[in-house]
């Protein structure tokens, strides 16, 4: 049995969509209440050890008997969202992440998690804690069903992500293994010779992303001209950018194609993955550190667009689920040694795709030498 990931497209009426935005003020006004208490108390005692979520959630009903409107949230997601607060506070203090920050309800994406009360009624409706019986559409779940969290994107849409322990049937033995080179005009090459292509699916919806985001730009600066006049003219209704219809639908256009190549990059990445785990029981892959390279500022676009990171923990979870193992290579010299005879030909520029090796004498194409040697290391 494992854990995995479902993520549903729900289709809540307006009492439900009424409910789902209530619920995100309530966790977000009891994250940014508990993030000042935990701020003060570090100030008045910077000795005091760390708190763990049992504490904030004992401090959950002194706040709902404040505000009394907090008894209409869904009471598991309020613990929920202490426990985010605590696992963010603490990680700052063991130096591997910023402070948390205060949340704002301007922000485009909001989201929260609950974890009881939820069924799956039939293969298209769901029951939500608080909600009643929603709508979805999606893949079909089987398994318990641990929690949900309801997302709303930027482009106006309601996602319920279920955390569903299941159980996966283990894919049949191969006895191969291939070594993988990352590259940008290929996305993957593989020591067997194939060459999987990289998509830019960026660059095939520039044009009309760009349309919108000239838009977007030239909407923003007509806003911001009103607010100022109305500001200097002391107007009694002064307004927010949220409040100009035709800001927001650019900024809705501008998201939906940004959504729309995020998913079809994520999609040609779940196909690409689930096709080499299925080939191959050991997958050797470079441990390229991105970061670094994303300092080249001529490549830093086509290098980010490729989503290594991605493909990489696409790769970690899914050969751990079908049993089949990813070893990671240090990717040093690669590509300028020898696949044949080891012997190392020196730096190669980037525009030099193929190379003969001065002591064998064999012609290297440049990615599927360096796929050999991962796979050899």
């Amino acid at each position: 049995m494992v854990l995995t990931g479902v993520k549903l497209r729900i289709y809540p009426n307006q009492t439900q969509r009424l409910h789902i935005k209530l619920n995100f003020g309530y966790n977000r006004f009891v994250w940014n209440q508990m993030l000042n208490m935990l701020i003060k108390r570090h100030e008045n005692n910077p000795q005091a050890p760390l708190p763990n979520a049992f504490a904030l959630n004992n401090l959950l009903p002194a706040l709902k008997a404040e505000y009394p409107w907090l008894k209409a949230a869904e009471s598991t997601s309020l613990q929920a969202t202490n426990h985010g607060l605590i696992i963010a506070y603490q990680r700052f203090f063991q130096s591997r992440h910023g402070f948390p920050k205060f949340k704002s309800r301007k922000f485009p994406k909001q989201s929260y998690q609950s974890r009881m009360g939820i069924r799956l009624i039939d293969e298209q409706h769901l029951k939500l804690p608080k909600l009643g019986i929603v709508r979805f559409s999606g893949r079909q779940i089987s398994g318990k069903i641990k929690n949900v969290t309801i997302r709303f994107s930027a482009t106006g849409k309601f996602y319920a992500v279920l955390l569903v322990d299941t159980e996966i049937k283990q894919l049949a033995k191969t006895d191969k293994k291939v070594g993988i080179d990352l590259g940008v005009a290929d996305l993957v090459i593989t020591s067997d010779g194939i060459k999987h292509p990289t998509i830019r699916f960026d660059k095939q919806l520039a044009q009309k992303k760009h349309y919108w985001e000239k838009r977007l730009a030239r909407r923003r600066r007509q806003a911001q001209q009103v607010m100022a006049w109305e500001k200097h003219n002391h107007e009694l209704v002064t307004r927010e950018l949220s409040d100009f219809r035709n800001y927001q639908q650019a900024k809705r256009m501008v998201a939906k194609y940004a959504e729309k190549i995020a998913n079809q990059r994520s999609n040609y990445l779940h196909h690409l993955t689930k096709q080499l785990v299925t080939q191959y029981d050991v997958i050797k892959i470079e441990d390229l550190k991105t970061k670094n390279l994303l300092k080249n500022h001529q490549l830093a676009r086509a290098i980010a667009n490729q989503a290594w990171r991605a493909l990489r923990a696409q790769l970690e979870y899914k050969c751990e689920w079908y049993g089949k193992q990813l070893i990671t290579v240090n990717p040093r010299k690669t590509s300028q040694i020898c696949s044949n005879c080891h012997y190392d030909c020196g730096k190669h520029a980037l525009d030099i795709r193929e190379w003969t090796c001065p002591s064998c004498g064999i012609n290297h194409d440049r990615d599927i030498n360096a796929a050999k040697n991962i796979l050899s290391a």
